[in-house]
């Protein structure tokens, strides 16, 4: 009996003693060496890829988000400012709607088949709200023109980019509403466009927020 009693208080000692030593070794030095090694080495993309402007921060570069209008009473989304460069639609999780807010919480897209007629019909309001908000004195953009991000989410619904194709685009308007020459605008777009990653993996991209931050300080000169 004594040795059974000894036997078992000596295995739970163990257990304890190891329970112990885990617990300091993963929950506290391994979670430490984490997040010491990251504020070291990638400060940047541990705090969220911050991105800041005039002293604040004003958003992520791995997040979109809208350039609006104040809502009107009435109305369910605002509308778009079209000063600003517009990103890509976001589709709300388990929803048909446009996420218009960029909500993280509903992140994802809606899952529609591409012969779903609520999808395409959506589609084909977006590209004629692109051409018609797009097509300013001088510059007509035809249906054409008009890319496939600039009608479609992308699968999570929060991507912070725009091809440049759809920035080219919107070039001729944002110039005209702010007061500014073509010629500036278009260099903004290209001062932003980033390549494929390595020379080959995805594609050109240009991210909205930058190149809005960067429109607001040309403006501003």
């Amino acid at each position: 009996m004594n040795t059974t009693v000894k036997s078992t208080a000596r295995l739970l000692g163990a257990g304890l003693r190891a329970l112990l030593v885990l617990t300091v070794i993963c929950g506290v030095i391994y979670p430490l060496a984490v997040m010491g090694i990251g504020q070291g080495l990638f400060h940047h993309q541990a705090n969220g890829s911050e991105i800041t402007s005039q002293g604040k921060v004003v958003g992520s570069s791995l997040i979109g988000q809208r350039y609006d209008l104040p809502l009107k009473e009435g109305e369910e989304t605002p509308q778009p400012d079209l000063k600003w460069f517009q990103p890509r639609p976001s589709n709300g999780l388990g929803t048909n709607t446009i996420n218009t807010q960029y909500r993280l919480l509903v992140s994802g897209a809606t899952n529609l088949a591409g012969d779903n007629e609520e999808l395409i019909e959506s589609v084909k309001a977006a590209k004629a709200a692109v051409v018609k908000d797009n097509s300013v004195d001088g510059y007509q953009v035809k249906p054409s023109d008009v890319p496939p991000d600039a009608v479609t989410s992308s699968g999570s619904g929060l991507d912070p980019a725009i091809s440049p194709e759809y920035a080219d685009i919107q070039v001729h308007r944002v110039a005209e509403l702010n007061n500014l020459k073509v010629t500036q605008v278009q260099k903004l777009v290209d001062d932003h466009t980033d390549g494929r990653v390595l020379g080959f993996i995805g594609e050109p991209r240009v991210n909205v927020l930058e190149l809005n931050i960067a429109l607001k300080a040309l403006e501003g000169k």
